[in-house]
């Protein structure tokens, strides 16, 4: 039985490969018919000619721990407004808030949200327009044990793990944090989400060590840091470490994303592989 038509929106799916003006239907809250005039005596229609109807988006880059961090927007709220349906956390948890992340918010969601645990105990605790401290500033509080727990009591949810480097997020740690990082996703299997801000450590430092199907995110960020060359050149070791399966996601938010940078990076053939920006940092 069909309840709901969409009329005359242009319908993308680029998982079919479909991009055309179509009416779609919907039944039980599933897509029962696409084509022109569906058969809908009793369905409500709504006219979205102009419009675009596309699967539900993924957004690789977000920050929804709404309440438990200080960055966390409202899920539910971006999704009404954004037509995401699957949030991809950036790590706003780390071990230890994580079990009310996953309490409080994630299984109580009505939409998919895939977390990556921060490398760091307390998570993203302190980054306002008020207070601004970096979880990794203090090497303290990343221990990889205590991630490899929690990971290993939560595999049904975390995708992997997330680390902030550079002067904002890591203060004078450098690139001790990646390492840790990565010592962390090599024993558990998993990927590593690495944000690079203001040096150190160097894009050069933090390329050369990540692996295949770990991401890059902010990777669109201006000087310093940036992927590309006052000359619009693209940077030897971004160009390898695409080679290389390295994932490069927009994540842009705040300053960490250059115009320019943009701009230099398209012309030069290098798309990023994932858009991202909802809540995102």
């Amino acid at each position: 039985m069909t309840d709901l038509v969409l009329r005359g929106g242009r319908v993308i799916d680029p998982a079919s490969g479909r991009d055309e003006t179509a009416d779609i239907a919907f039944g039980d809250g599933k897509v029962a018919e696409i084509g022109r005039d569906p058969r809908a005596s009793d369905a409500e229609i709504v006219d979205v000619r102009g419009l675009l109807v596309v699967p539900g988006l993924i957004d690789l880059h977000t920050h929804v721990y709404w309440g438990g961090t200080s960055l966390g927007v409202d899920a539910a709220e971006v999704a009404r407004r954004s037509g995401t349906t699957t949030f991809v956390d950036a790590g706003s948890a780390g071990p230890g808030i994580f079990h009310g992340f996953r309490r409080h918010v994630i299984e109580p969601s009505p939409l998919r949200i895939i977390p990556y645990l921060n490398v760091s105990f307390p998570g993203i605790f302190a980054v306002s327009t008020a207070v601004a401290v970096g979880e990794c500033a203090d090497l303290r509080l990343l221990d990889p044990r205590e991630c490899v727990r929690v990971i290993g009591t939560n595999r049904d949810l975390i995708a992997g793990v997330k680390v902030r480097v550079g002067r904002n997020a890591g203060g004078a740690s450098g690139v001790a944090p990646l390492d840790i990082a990565l010592e962390v996703a090599e024993e558990t299997g998993l990927p590593v989400m690495a944000h690079l801000d203001n040096p150190p450590p160097s894009r050069l430092e933090v390329l050369t060590r990540l692996r295949r199907g770990d991401i890059l995110t902010h990777c669109f960020r201006p000087f310093p840091n940036a992927p590309v060359q006052q000359n619009g050149q693209i940077r030897e070791e971004v160009l390898e470490a695409r080679r290389r399966g390295v994932i490069f996601d927009i994540g842009h938010g705040s300053g960490s994303f250059g115009f320019r940078t943009t701009e230099a990076m398209l012309a030069a053939g290098f798309p990023p592989d994932g858009k991202s920006g909802n809540g995102s940092r």
